[in-house]
């Protein structure tokens, strides 16, 4: 497996540092460069060196770097296989059976690494006597070379504690003062060069480069000269940031390159990481318990946010519900034949709502009330429907703005875009404000409406004998009523919050808690609407898989064995009242809107958005996923709350002196997006 360099003398080690799970750039570095590998390029250049030394390859003990470890067995090449997170571990325990004294360590995302810079290293550090040497960062992105003593490597890893630390090496060593640190400048500052391997776009420019020249023995004044005879060539990564990665998380390093291949970045706009800061949001999750969460950094964190964005009522990976899928994982999911757990779901939702006698699935809270809108215009005959509230991203939805931008914008989603959807469908969907029962009325009185689609609470109580009003006069005019309870369904009561009130709809549709995370949406309705499913097309493959039905029947055992709802709405009390005591101490004034166990606070004299960027950029140091949004879980436990509270009230003290601008300037750049808002 050894291959040594030139010479005998075991005196210099370079470890090149590898792996080929990059986040940004999976297998970059086996990547050709004019045919050739970028880590066979490095190999090549660096046995061009004059002083005697010897190359190891430092790569994780992951599965995912398999291939590199049998690369280097191909290539005859030594290497170590150590720790995928501790890379200062990985460093010292392969130090740990070598005789090597002075150690470089070039990264494999620097294929053109210059042997004669390395010499020239080689030559300070060895005369100066310092302890640690680079090359300057006024050398081009891709020319990186660091030498150090294996003693003060030893150092590091025994005294560095931060994750930082440990993953970059040598921080550590040259923030010690009592280390001497020597630089390397560069005769010619290219700073804004880039001739690394870190995304795709450096991959073009390497290999024009490579074909600019026909051989890889190039040198740093045969780049200079190509800056200044091929400009255009390093324009094409030069968009790029300079050791962006090493400030940044595995997670924000995938968020960028999801944009690259994910319409959007992402699935759902409520967890796009600007929704919550623009700079630092972990964004992915590699596991979760309880009320925890783990980034791709395994970063531990608290949640008490959104919890899944309000699906996870019973708390993340719950065991009753999550032994139920296994099970039927086990026996197989979805085949020719149908299967039984929807009949049974559908049969436990009909009981839980005696007003309603059939039930359709679905798996998204969009599909649930699209099958509802259908359902509506086809027993009614009519076109037209009338709104309030937020039901999804169908054409039948954003056709509201197609008289209007701004007609969603009281409707928890300002500012929605409406591109794709049919002009001719203006004017076939109308909104109304909640609590405006008049309002209804004129729709009503001018329009000839298929359905009224509202949901029965988010934001503001509903007034005495609002929802009462709407039913008698839908059912008097023959339009069909329709309550989106995707949100606010099983969360007081079990089964829709209409029940609370008193206030039966023709059609009702449920989502998120149903499954506790996973999918499945119901529309239960009366006979009257729910038959005309067979006048009309509604089917989906995907809507006969097991795993929904399963998890929800499931769920409803949960909540009803460990009466959840009781539990959620003490939680939910001892929130409020536990943000209202530190709001008092810290003389600040509370104001708190919706559900109680979909808690949302505001501070009077201070605008929404800033408080929410605030509040999770500190929480988030505190290792919690926080805002000015609460959705209440069963793993919210007293013992947690306290601990939140505790951990909350240090960052309220320095609200409590400051001014909307001063927010502003603690914020600075990290300003969320400003999505949902509140119902007026």
């Amino acid at each position: 497996m050894k291959k040594q360099l030139k010479g005998s003398k075991e005196k210099v080690l370079f470890i090149i540092q590898a792996r080929l799970d990059s986040v940004r750039f999976p297998n970059k570095i086996l990547a050709n460069i004019n045919s050739v590998e970028a880590l066979t390029v490095l190999v090549k250049r660096l046995e061009k060196v004059s002083f005697a030394s010897n190359l190891v390859i430092a790569l994780p003990d992951s599965a995912e770097n398999n291939e590199l470890a049998e690369w280097c067995i191909l290539n005859q090449l030594d290497f170590f296989r150590g720790s995928s997170s501790d890379l200062l571990k990985r460093f010292n325990d392969v130090l740990e059976s070598r005789r090597e004294n002075i150690i470089f360590r070039i990264t494999a995302d620097c294929p053109f690494v210059d042997p004669e810079i390395v010499e020239k290293c080689f030559e300070i550090f060895t005369e100066s006597k310092v302890d640690y040497l680079r090359t300057s960062p006024s050398y081009p992105d891709g020319l990186d070379v660091e030498v150090f003593t294996k003693s003060v490597l030893q150092f590091a890893h025994q005294n560095a504690t931060s994750s930082y630390d440990r993953e970059h090496v040598t921080p550590f060593i040259r923030n010690q003062n009592s280390y001497r640190v020597g630089e390397l400048a560069s005769p010619v500052d290219l700073s804004n060069i880039r001739i690394t391997l870190d995304e795709p776009a450096d991959l073009v420019v390497l290999n024009e480069i490579a074909k600019h020249f026909g051989h890889f023995d190039f040198r740093f004044d045969d780049i200079v000269k190509l800056v200044k005879l091929k400009p255009e060539i390093f324009k094409k990564n030069a968009h790029l940031i300079r050791n962006e990665g090493s400030m940044m998380s595995s997670g924000e390093k995938l968020w960028k390159r999801a944009q690259n291949s994910i319409a959007g970045g992402n699935m759902l706009l409520s967890k796009r990481p600007d929704m919550f800061l623009k700079s630092g949001w972990p964004t992915y999750f590699s596991k979760t318990s309880g009320c925890y969460v783990w980034d791709l950094d395994e970063k531990k964190y608290t949640d008490i946010s959104l919890m899944g964005v309000g699906t996870n009522i019973l708390g993340y990976s719950h065991p009753k519900v999550d032994e139920a899928v296994r099970k039927v994982i086990e026996k197989g999911n979805l085949s020719t034949l149908n299967a039984p757990e929807e009949v049974y779901l559908a049969e436990k939702l009909v009981s839980l709502h005696p007003w309603s006698s059939k039930v359709k699935f679905a798996r998204t809270g969009g599909e649930a009330n699209a099958i509802a809108i259908r359902l509506a215009r086809a027993a009614t005959g009519r076109e037209k429907v009338a709104f309030c509230g937020y039901h999804g991203w169908h054409d039948w939805y954003l056709a509201a703005n197609l008289s209007s931008t701004d007609n969603l914008n009281n409707h928890l989603l300002p500012g929605l875009k409406f591109a794709g959807v049919p002009n001719e469908l203006i004017n076939t969907s109308i909104p109304f404000h909640f609590n405006r029962i008049n309002e209804l009325k004129d729709i009503i009185e001018n329009n000839d409406l298929a359905a009224v689609v509202m949901e029965v609470m988010r934001n503001t109580e509903p007034e005495d004998g609002f929802l009462s009003a709407v039913r008698e006069i839908t059912k008097k005019n023959g339009i069909a009523l329709i309550f989106d309870e995707c949100t606010s369904g099983f969360r007081e009561t079990y089964g829709g919050l209409h029940l609370k009130f008193g206030v039966n709809p023709d059609m009702a549709t449920f989502g998120k808690t149903l499954g506790n995370g996973y999918a499945i949406t119901a529309v239960v309705g009366t006979d009257s609407v729910m038959n005309f499913a067979q006048e009309t097309f509604i089917s989906s493959t995907f809507w006969t898989e097991r795993i929904g039905s399963a998890a929800g029947l499931a769920v409803l055992d949960v909540m009803e064995q460990e009466n959840v709802f009781e539990q959620i709405i003490n939680t939910s009390t001892l929130l409020r009242e536990g943000l209202t005591d530190i709001a008092s101490r810290n003389n600040l004034k509370i104001s708190f809107f919706g559900l109680p166990t979909l808690t949302r606070f505001n501070f009077e004299n201070y605008d929404a958005i800033y408080l929410k960027t605030y509040i999770t950029k500190e929480m988030l140091k505190l290792n919690y996923l926080a805002s000015n949004m609460i959705y209440v879980s069963l793993a919210h436990t007293k013992d947690i709350l306290e601990m939140y509270f505790s951990d909350l009230d240090r960052i309220f003290v320095p609200i409590a002196n400051l001014e909307n601008i001063d927010l502003q300037n603690l914020i600075k750049d990290d300003l969320a997006t400003e999505g949902f808002k509140r119902l007026n």
